[in-house]
């Protein structure tokens, strides 16, 4: 008779972290997600078999799983008390996620309303930074990174790295912000060849570019309200 094979002979395909990795956390059972939390299982039973047992005596249910107490989990062969604190500790992470509201993302289709989201982040620096904003459609905040920090002046920007950030967010609107410490309003040739440069690799990309805002600690400069997109 063949030995058993454990998680880390099994294929790559099949491993939970490694499938979880690849695919997404969506492509993962709810026996492999909790065997990914208590890592092992026991001596002829991988992690990923141990938590399908207890799932099946729970009904398949996670909602009843919750309900498990500690010394109830630990009747498991494999399940120490660490492993039974683990498991319940993801159920009630689940209940409180399910309890709360969704982050509201903030809607920055405008100049002003992009000046007044960077302008506490970048009101006090002595040097410049060069942040990118996604969106969705709507104008709906995805994310924003800071994507170069440079000198007092000038800071050096790849467009590239702008581009892929923006398609692994499933972004479709894309906004430039960066700041000048020396108060002026007025951008530098550099600035505008940035925009432009910007501005096409979102057009070959058929994102669109919606504005690039120069903050300075109480005021601020649009391309797009300036006519200059």
């Amino acid at each position: 008779m063949s030995e058993k094979l454990t998680i880390a002979n099994w294929s790559p395909d099949d491993q939970p972290r490694e499938k979880l990795r690849d695919k997404g956390a969506d492509a993962l059972s709810n026996a492999e997600l909790l065997a990914i939390l208590v890592g092992s299982g026991c001596p002829g039973v991988s992690a990923v078999e141990l938590m399908q047992q207890i799932l099946s005596d729970c009904k398949n249910s996670l909602n009843t799983l919750g309900k498990r107490t500690i010394r109830e989990l630990m009747e498991y062969k494999g399940v120490g008390e660490a492993k039974a604190i683990t498991i319940l500790a993801a159920c009630e992470l689940g209940k409180r996620r399910q309890m709360e509201a969704p982050e509201a993302r903030p809607e920055l289709s405008t100049a002003t309303r992009i000046y007044n989201h960077m302008h506490p982040v970048m009101q006090d620096l002595d040097v410049e930074e060069f942040w990118v904003l996604l969106m969705n459609q709507n104008f709906r905040l995805i994310r924003k990174l800071r994507i170069a920090r440079g000198g007092i002046s000038e800071v050096s920007v790849d467009i590239r790295i702008i581009i892929r950030e923006a398609v692994l967010a499933n972004a479709t609107v894309v906004a430039a912000c960066h700041n000048h410490p020396s108060g002026s309003l007025h951008p530098s040739k550099m600035d505008d060849a940035l925009t432009r440069s910007l501005q096409q690799a979102c057009q070959l990309m058929r994102l669109h570019f919606l504005d690039h805002v120069i903050v300075t600690d109480g005021d601020y400069f649009s391309y797009h309200e300036q006519g200059r997109l």
